[in-house]
């Protein structure tokens, strides 16, 4: 295992928020304190739909990524209802240079972190389609088998990725869900360039990339191994 993200700062990594060029961390939406990374809306008047990720700068293919997460606070003025208690990490993710400047969510797969009442470790699918027991899944978001979490409590997640072949969530080291054969496709992500978007690629390798979108939240040890 290594460590991602020393704890002080955000070396490493990369912040692309929709509306922004790539590296503008508009109101220091991402920080890097304590040990923590937190996103954090207080110095944002509206939200303005500003989707937000912020990338590892490798890219990836066969890992297992660990953190753990939590939310808090209230969610930034404007936030869709939809985002409210609402997270991620995404994976296979286009690279951030890539994506344009008003493109609202990266050609990834999404392992979806829930509170309020609701499972986490769901997937949600942004411009790709996915695969669960040889059948392609048509719902953007699948929910997984997780138990309920209180809305600020801590959740030590995985993500096992092989390649295309398949991909796991796991919550304490059990097996919520898990899908295979991740590909571009689908709808959902806007503004993107059509060149990247190339329906039917399967995706062998891309980039992770931390969630920001409206609900403040925080992320820490995080770590992988390749």
């Amino acid at each position: 295992w290594r460590t991602l993200f020393n704890g002080r700062n955000l070396d490493g990594w990369v912040v692309k928020l929709a509306h922004h060029e790539l590296g503008d961390n508009y109101a220091d939406t991402f920080r890097a304190a304590d040990g923590v990374i937190r996103v954090d809306y207080d110095k944002y008047g509206e939200f303005g739909a500003r989707f937000g990720h912020l990338f590892y700068k490798q890219k990836l293919s066969h890992y297992v990524l660990a953190l753990e997460y939590r939310f808090f606070g209230e969610q930034a003025r404007g936030g869709p209802g939809y985002a409210r208690l609402n997270s991620g990490v995404m994976v296979h993710s286009q690279a951030p240079e890539t994506i344009l400047k008003d493109q609202d969510w990266p050609i990834s797969v999404e392992a979806q972190f829930l509170a309020g009442g609701r499972t986490t470790m769901n997937v949600c699918t942004p411009g790709t389609e996915i695969f669960m027991k040889g059948a392609m899944v048509k719902a953007h978001c699948t929910n997984s088998s997780s138990r309920i979490y209180g809305n600020d409590e801590w959740v030590a997640v995985e993500v096992e990725v092989r390649g295309s072949e398949k991909v796991r969530h796991l919550i304490d080291g059990r097996t919520v869900l898990e899908f295979e054969t991740p590909s571009i496709g689908g709808g959902v992500a806007n503004g993107f360039d059509p060149a990247i978007k190339k329906d039917g690629t399967v995706l062998t390798e891309g980039y992770i990339g931390l969630q920001a979108e409206s609900q403040p939240v925080e992320f820490r040890n995080v770590r992988l191994l390749n």
